[in-house]
């Protein structure tokens, strides 16, 4: 018995012979670049943005609500999980705008050779590293 999928193989060059169509690689055999891995870290820091940002909006909330609400939050953000969330929201955040240059830097025309796309990948990384660990060394130095 034929396998249909077979019949998605054939191609036709432009002389009308038949060829095979090759396959797309597998993520088994796919080696992750910094374009790639970055693109996806996009995505997921502006999930955790989001995420992080309902926090916010519950400290907000709670701020508003009363002296007992705002207690229950201060002791959540205070606590080693509340410290990891919002070191994570600020990372995200630096990651995001960072990104976020880059991009505007393509979008004008810029930075498309591969060692230009290469170096502006790790500039972001760097960068949102950096940030992240100065703005919370500078916070937890004047608490």
């Amino acid at each position: 018995m034929k396998d249909v999928r077979d019949a998605l193989m054939v191609a036709y060059t432009s002389d009308g012979k038949t060829v095979r169509r090759p396959l797309s690689p597998h993520l088994q055999i796919y080696a992750p670049q910094i374009t790639s891995i970055l693109s996806i870290m996009n995505r997921v820091t502006g999930i955790a943005l989001s995420v992080g940002t309902l926090l916010l909006v519950w400290w907000l909330v709670a701020a508003a609500s009363g002296p007992g609400a705002f207690a229950t939050v201060q002791g959540f953000v205070a606590s080693p999980v509340g410290l990891f969330v919002l070191f994570g929201w600020t990372a995200s955040l630096f990651f995001h705008f960072f990104n976020g240059i880059r991009h505007l830097a393509w979008d004008a025309g810029f930075g498309f050779d591969l060692p230009q796309t290469y170096a502006s990948g790790w500039a972001v990384v760097i960068a949102t590293a950096v940030s992240s660990v100065l703005v919370w060394a500078v916070g937890l130095w004047l608490l």
